[in-house]
């Protein structure tokens, strides 16, 4: 801890000259642990950690050179500064002894009490940096773990390069995002990095890190292709702060650049087909306006009252509008036929018990969708008025079948009051005539006494469309 006590232990077998030691040695932040005899100075040894160690040469059971023998015998103790005191007037040879046993300093008894004071200063100095030094570098440590930590769970890929370009950090975001390894990215050139395509900007990116590194401290983002080790092509957004070399806090720092790489693919992919849903959602807006502004301009001349209109034209907005939700719930992409159906009949256009179907799933394109939604929906209000369902007993049978791309038709109505042709032809007549002329349809009807059949030919194989005719809406017959 950094603020705890520096220990110094002192080791003597005379009671006396340890407390003159504490005595002596009162230092501010200084904790002075004495020991009898070697053996209790060895347990104290193992227990804690001390900052110089005082021995008394002459001590019974084990002198003071055979307790630094054992002392640099151990991992623990091997690096605590010894200093012999000892009382006894001493040769060279003696003297060399202790020096050979790992001592620091050879003191005589008895002892300078300023000199010691200074000797141990040194030593407890020592160790307090050597303390801070090591708290440094466990927060340091720590430090760098978090950073470590943190790069490894990222969301982007995390990577550094040094001044020559090199990949000096591969963090596993990174190996997640580009599924390469760090054993196989680091000090690998970014020339040859294999997730930099060659043909899909290379040189640019290169150009980008060095501009970067020669720049000064900077930040910026740049857009790169990059390739996955999967061998898929990706869209890819480099965020990238550059250190450039420079000297700080006494010593080079230097250069290198941290960049944290999002893959953007699928956000590109989702904002292409948002500008392609803009431009169909424009193109069908203006379309059903343009059908809507038809039909009511063409129902209203052909309605007997504004009762008739009225009615007539709710009901063909209900179609177009059924067959508008069915084609949105699968993206404007196809509508299968007996669904269409269906919501014709969910919306009170013909009862369910008097309508026999038959043939096998059909999926509409949308524009074809649209028009035989409005045709089903004329074919039933025909035959309310004058035909099959006009009664209680009347059926409508429609049956289709499905060749080489082509979808043939057949509505025919049974069971109903005796048909004649009609003396004029009305706006809903005309509309289903008329209205898959654009798509190459052929419809044709029969009023025949027993009941009314239609029969439509439609291909659902579209013709290449001229660009100039693409913005055209359904057609509606004058």
């Amino acid at each position: 801890m950094p603020n705890e006590s520096i220990r110094i232990l002192a080791v003597d077998d005379i009671r006396e000259n340890l407390v003159a030691l504490e005595a002596a040695l009162d230092q501010p932040g200084v904790e002075l642990v004495t020991a009898a005899s070697g053996f209790e100075a060895l347990e104290l040894l193992l227990k804690h950690e001390f900052a110089l160690a005082l021995l008394d040469v002459q001590m019974p059971d084990m002198d003071g050179f055979e307790l630094a023998e054992l002392m640099r015998g151990n991992e623990r103790t091997r690096g605590v500064p010894i200093v012999f005191l000892t009382a006894v007037a001493t040769d060279e040879r003696r003297k060399f002894r202790g020096f050979e046993t790992g001592a620091v300093d050879y003191l005589l008894k008895p002892l300078d009490i300023t000199v010691l004071n200074s000797k141990v200063a040194v030593f407890v100095e020592l160790a307090r940096q050597r303390r801070e030094i090591a708290s440094q570098r466990d927060e340091l440590g720590a430090a760098l773990g978090r950073l470590r930590a943190h790069g490894d769970n990222s969301p982007l890929a995390m990577l550094e390069i040094d001044s020559t370009l090199r990949i000096v950090g591969w963090y596993r975001s990174a190996e997640r995002m580009v599924g390469y390894t760090a054993a196989e990215m680091l000090g690998l050139a970014l020339a040859d990095a294999p997730f930099l395509p060659s043909n899909g900007g290379r040189e640019e990116f290169l150009a980008g890190m060095n501009a970067l590194l020669t720049g000064g401290d900077r930040r910026a983002m740049q857009q790169h292709r990059f390739t996955h080790a999967d061998g898929t092509l990706r869209e890819g957004e480099w965020y990238c702060s550059s250190l450039a070399p420079s000297l700080a806090g006494g010593g080079l720092r230097p250069g290198s650049v941290m960049i944290e790489l999002l893959d953007v693919t699928e956000r590109r992919r989702a904002e292409d087909t948002q500008r392609l849903l803009i431009g169909e959602l424009n193109h069908r807006v203006k379309n059903t306006l343009a059908t809507v502004q038809a039909i009511a301009s063409q129902g209203f001349r052909h309605a007997r009252s504004e009762k008739d209109f009225q009615d007539a034209f709710t009901g063909r907005l209900q179609a177009l509008s059924r067959a508008h939700s069915m084609l949105s719930a699968t993206t404007w992409e196809s509508a299968r036929l007996r669904h269409l159906i269906a919501d014709q009949v969910a919306i009170g256009a013909v009862s369910e018990d008097r309508l026999l179907l038959a043939g096998p799933d059909v999926d509409l394109p949308p524009e074809l969708a649209l028009r035989f939604s409005l045709i089903f929906h004329e074919l039933a209000t025909n035959a309310h008025k004058h035909g099959a369902l006009s009664n209680a007993t009347g059926t409508v049978h429609l049956v289709w079948r499905l060749e080489a791309g082509v979808l043939e038709l057949e509505w025919a109505e049974h069971g109903g009051p005796p048909v004649a042709p009609p003396e004029r032809r009305g706006f809903g007549s005309t509309l289903i005539e008329h209205s898959m002329a654009a798509d190459g349809a052929h419809i044709t009807s029969d009023f025949a006494p027993e009941g009314v059949r239609w029969t439509m030919t439609l291909p659902l194989v579209a013709p290449v469309e001229d660009p100039a005719e693409h913005e055209a809406p359904l057609p509606i017959p004058a």
